[in-house]
């Protein structure tokens, strides 16, 4: 059999990758350009909400690329309206502004809030800009979304940062108390800090910090990009805490695979004038067409029953792995987990796992010391085992070793 090769040389480096270039996907498995199999349970980042190629994202982006692919946001399209009516539906929101990655949608979170600010909170000469975010957070790679993050070094990178985004430490309330003053407008926080290691919020914590918010006046912004969509077992995963936040910006999951992502507000927040905010692709409706057909499976009687049950399977099965290799626990909510693994041989089980023969296991390491795991939402069990058998396969290796 031949395989077609690919120049990759005139790609801009950003990101070591290792020397493959995948060709197909469906569902849990991707294939490459030398025609070897890969189960995959990173799923591009929690992207592939029902795996790789779907039936209905290819029914959808065909049937509506018949119709229209943009008429311009000057305009309303059919999709983006019925997508809006579906979010606001099932969740606490009023009004949705699509946007096209997280990091964009969280830029939005941002402007509004400052916006909400100038407009209801202004004391003298002195306007509430600030919003408190947390030490080990990811909200983007935008100048004002990585200044927000606070990943480790990215104050660095491109200096100066964008100000007024003072860390607190999750999980602890007196650290958000301490950092509140008249400049404050806003907190703003992952339910589950994903690229910090899958560190959730407790329910203790959201609950208190909803009380926090609204004694002080100050809104509260979830940023579930990675945790919206079903991954924790629930639509949003602020429903897991019982509260009501004031913002939220969904990406990743809400389109399966293509480029979409939503700032979602409540009536009285939603204070944008005309020019304040836009884009050029914002609400096309080939993706929003993409997003509803999303939502639509997620609505499904049971589904997300049963992201709660195999979430439930999973981490039953990293904790018996736990057992039996000596490892530190696992963490996280439905189908977003880590598996804690004592000593920083993430990155070496990683690349063992990808080179595997005849099927590799495509495997995250966001720190050294632990694993993630984003399988599609409908992952199998059987797919499950898979590849916990082969994980323990391979750390069986590098305990002989």
């Amino acid at each position: 059999m031949e395989f077609k090769q690919f120049d990759t040389d005139k790609l801009m480096y950003v990101t070591n990758r290792p020397p493959l270039v995948f060709t197909e996907g469906s569902g849990m498995f991707m294939t490459d350009n030398n025609g070897k199999r890969y189960l995959d349970f990173l799923q591009g980042w929690a992207v592939n909400a029902l795996g790789h190629s779907p039936q209905c994202i290819q029914d959808a982006l065909v049937a509506q690329s018949k119709k229209i692919l943009n008429p311009s946001p000057a305009f309303f399209n059919q999709p983006s309206a019925e997508l809006a009516g579906l979010l606001t539906e099932h969740s606490c929101f009023d009004r949705v502004f699509f946007a096209n990655s997280g990091a964009e949608a969280n830029e939005g979170a941002i402007k509004l809030a400052r916006k909400w600010g100038k407009k209801h909170r202004n004391g003298g000469n002195e306007s509430r800009y600030e919003i408190i975010t947390f030490n080990h957070s990811f909200h983007g790679r935008t100048l004002a979304t990585m200044s927000a993050s606070g990943k480790p070094g990215w104050d660095t990178i491109f200096a100066p940062q964008v100000p007024g985004f003072p860390k607190a430490e999750l999980n602890d309330l007196r650290s958000v108390e301490a950092l509140i003053n008249s400049r404050t407008v806003a907190v703003m926080l992952e339910p589950i800090q994903g690229e910090g290691g899958v560190l959730p919020a407790t329910r203790e914590f959201m609950q208190a910090l909803r009380k926090l918010t609204k004694e002080q006046g100050l809104l509260l912004i979830v940023d579930e990009v990675q945790t919206g969509f079903g991954r924790t077992g629930e639509m949003f995963a602020y429903q897991l805490s019982g509260i009501e936040p004031d913002i939220m910006t969904l990406g990743k999951g809400i389109g399966g695979g293509v480029p979409l992502a939503a700032l979602l507000a409540r009536e009285e927040v939603a204070c944008f004038e005309a020019g304040d905010q836009g884009g050029t692709y914002n609400g096309n409706p080939l993706m929003t067409a993409v997003g509803t057909a999303v939502m639509r499976e997620l609505l499904k009687p049971g589904f997300l029953a049963s992201v709660r049950e195999k979430g439930d399977y999973l981490s039953a099965e990293l904790l018996k792995l736990c057992d039996k290799h000596g490892l530190e626990g696992e963490r996280g909510e439905g189908l977003l987990r880590a598996l804690k693994l004592g000593s920083d041989i993430g990155p070496q089980i990683v690349e063992i796992a990808r080179e595997r023969n005849p099927l590799g296991l495509l495997l995250n390491s966001p720190r050294p010391n632990l694993l993630r795991f984003m399988p599609a939402l409908n992952v199998s069990k059987d797919e499950i085992d898979q590849m916990i058998a082969a994980l323990s396969e391979i750390l069986g290796q590098l305990k002989a070793a």
